[in-house]
Parts: C-alpha cells; sequence; structure tokens
C-alpha cells in the first residue's frame, strides 16, 4: 500500500516539473518567440504514454475501491474520474494546436493559449485533489488486498523517464529536467 501511494506522490511530484516546463514553453510562445515544439510534443507524449496509460488506470481501481469502503468519498472519485477523461481531451485539443503551429499552419495564438492555460489549471488542480483528499482517505481505507488489486491493474510498466532505463526518446527532457533542478537548488542556496 505505502508503496504505490509513495510511486504516486513521486509521480504527482514528476508531473508538476513537467507541467512547469511545458508552462514556460507556453509563455515563450505568448512572448511571440519560437517554444521547443519538440520538447513539449515530448511532455505531451510521456504524459499520455505514462500518465494516461499507467498512472491514471491504477487511479481509477484504487479510486472505485474506496468508493466503497467509503461512499461519502464518492462525489470526489467522480469527479476525478471525469477529470482523467476532460485531461486527455483537452491534452489533445493543444497537441493538435501545437501542431498547427509547428507546422506554421494558420492557427489562433489564443487558441493555443487557451487550450495550454485549460490543461495546466485542470491537471495541478487535480493533482492537488489527490494529494489533500483522496490519497491520504485511501492510505487509511485501502486494505492490502485492494492495493494488490490495483497493482494487477496495468502490468508493471518502467517509467521511462523518471524510472532508472530513460528511453532515447526522454534523454533531452530528463536532462532538461535536471538542469532545471539543478538551478533551482543554487537560487535557493544563494
Amino acid at each position: 500500500m505505502t508503496d504505490q501511494l509513495a510511486i504516486w506522490h513521486a509521480d504527482h511530484i514528476n508531473f508538476a516539473a513537467l507541467l512547469d516546463l511545458l508552462e514556460e514553453q507556453v509563455s515563450v510562445f505568448h512572448r511571440g518567440e519560437q517554444p521547443n515544439y519538440s520538447l513539449i510534443g515530448t511532455i505531451i507524449y510521456y504524459m499520455r504514454n505514462f500518465g494516461d496509460r499507467v498512472h491514471h488506470p491504477r487511479e481509477d481501481v484504487a479510486y472505485a475501491l474506496l468508493v466503497e469502503r467509503d461512499p461519502g468519498m464518492q462525489i470526489v472519485v467522480s469527479r476525478l474520474l471525469q477529470e482523467h477523461r476532460i485531461i486527455a481531451r483537452v491534452r489533445e485539443e493543444l497537441l493538435s494546436r501545437l501542431n498547427e503551429a509547428e507546422r506554421d499552419v494558420i492557427t489562433s495564438r489564443a487558441a493555443l493559449e487557451a487550450a495550454a492555460a485549460m490543461y495546466l489549471v485542470y491537471y495541478r488542480n487535480h493533482l492537488s485533489t489527490e494529494e489533500r483528499h483522496v490519497m491520504p482517505r485511501a492510505a487509511q481505507q485501502l486494505t492490502e488486498e485492494d492495493w494488490a488489486e490495483v497493482a494487477t491493474t496495468v502490468p508493471d510498466s518502467p517509467d521511462p523517464l523518471f524510472g532508472e532505463n530513460i528511453q532515447e526518446r526522454f534523454a533531452a527532457l530528463r536532462k532538461q529536467l535536471e538542469g532545471e533542478a539543478k538551478a533551482s537548488r543554487q537560487e535557493s542556496i544563494h
């Protein structure tokens, strides 16, 4: 149980770092400069292929089990499950707008920025709700058997960006994140 929650918490920290990096690139775009579309695409690819296909399905099972144990969590859990779907839909809209901008297709700058803002706001709020309200209740309510069921939902899949064996497509992104973390640590020292 604790291991699964610790993994989720670490995922949330990693997702937040990716959202920060995505927001920086959107700010570059907002200033009329050329963002790193490859970096943005890699972030979105990771969030879709790891977040939506590994992280969220396990949460969905844990949430369903949590509602069985604590029916008072139904409203919060229902909203989070809906947010999983909304985040995926908004991400696809953002990806579509980014692909247009990258190909220099005439696209509305405001539409791209709105899609990015919606994605960032929804995802950050979603992570905050899980961390503050759901994960503490899950730690209290779910049994070892529940956690075993959650673990078998999606076969173990090593994290291709934050795991020990980084996939080649994520190497530049990992290096960027490590550089950001190092710069942040140096700023906090001074």
